[in-house]
């Protein structure tokens, strides 16, 4: 029995008592995901093993999965990003601000977005296409039909799922769509020369970092 308990660094509450997601990869084809309750609570029947969990995409433990496991978190979003419901973000994406963060900043449409020192969105909800462009422009990424479609594909991936696709993922249904060649590791790569569709894909498509970047 594995049982999670996540709330604020701070003041030991849970994260604006709202459920938030977490999953952890013990067998990384198939992450297991729940939910914690309105304590911050997760509870998992499982065996001991080892792996990391995550929450809200970002790894915040890595070791032996069992037993309880404090998990506190700093920022996981903004004070006043929250919807209707009380939703950390609006979206549930939230905010990955830390203490001492680096940041830079984008102009987009007449207003700054700030990224971390990567280019990583500080908060998730000021993605759009702008941000793309603007990011892209940064990292001297001529913007292609192609590139368009994975970014797309990525966020839609973690708008059904609640987690990021993993390499696998990605190139499975690249080889559906595009076929053997144009959808194999290599060509993803060479279309996203800083770091492939996990790290420079997942950039632009304005998620987090995954595990496996190189």
């Amino acid at each position: 029995m594995l049982r999670i308990h996540v709330s604020m660094k701070f003041s030991n509450q849970p994260v604006k008592r709202t459920p938030i997601v977490v999953y952890f990869d013990t067998d990384p084809e198939h992450p297991i995901q729940g939910a914690t309750d309105r304590r911050g609570f997760a509870t998992f029947d499982i065996p001991p093993a080892s792996g990391k969990i995550m929450v809200n995409g970002a790894a915040r433990y890595h070791g032996r999965l069992q037993g309880d496991i404090e998990i506190n978190l700093w920022s996981p979003t903004d004070a006043g990003g929250v919807d209707e419901y009380g939703a950390p973000g609006g979206s549930g994406s939230g905010s990955i601000a830390y203490p001492g963060m680096q940041t830079r900043t984008l102009r987009i449409n007449g207003h700054e977005v700030l990224t971390d020192s990567e280019g990583y969105l500080v908060n998730l909800d000021d993605w759009s296409e702008g941000f793309v462009r603007a990011e892209a422009a940064q990292e001297g990424l001529e913007l292609t039909d192609e590139i368009w479609e994975v970014i797309r594909f990525l966020r839609d991936f973690y708008e059904q799922h609640g987690v990021q696709a993993n390499v696998r993922e990605i190139i499975k249904h690249f080889r559906t769509v595009w076929g053997r060649e144009l959808g194999s590791n290599h060509h993803l790569h060479a279309i996203f020369p800083r770091g492939g569709p996990q790290k420079q894909g997942n950039r632009l498509a304005g998620l987090l970092r995954t595990k496996g970047e190189h």
